[in-house]
C-alpha cells in the first residue's frame, strides 16, 4: 500500500472514530474494508448496524459527510453488507 494511500486511511478513521461511540451506544459498529485505487471507500456494518432499519439514515448523514468532511479525497462510500451512496455534490 503507498503511503499516500495510509495516510488517507488514517483520516478516514480519525472520521469514523467520532462516529463509532454513536453507533456503539446502539450496540453497532463499523469497520473499513479497503480503499480502492479510485477512492471508494468500503466498509462493514457490525453488530446491530448490519440489520437496523435506520443503516441508511446513518449512512447518508453520518458516514457519507463525516468521512467527506476529513477525507474530501474519497469519491463514494459502499457498504459490503448493502448500501451504496455517491458521494458526489
Amino acid at each position: 500500500m503507498s503511503l499516500e494511500k495510509e495516510k488517507i486511511l488514517q483520516r478516514v478513521e480519525q472520521a469514523l472514530t467520532t462516529l463509532r461511540p454513536h453507533l456503539e451506544t446502539d450496540g453497532g459498529d463499523i469497520e473499513i474494508v479497503e480503499l480502492t485505487d479510485d477512492m471508494v471507500l468500503r466498509f462493514r456494518w457490525l453488530g446491530n448496524c448490519e440489520t437496523c432499519s435506520m443503516s441508511t439514515m446513518t449512512m447518508k448523514g453520518g458516514v457519507e459527510h463525516t468521512v467527506k468532511s476529513f477525507v474530501p479525497e474519497i469519491k463514494a462510500v459502499e457498504a459490503v453488507n448493502g448500501l451504496f451512496f455517491s458521494m458526489e455534490d
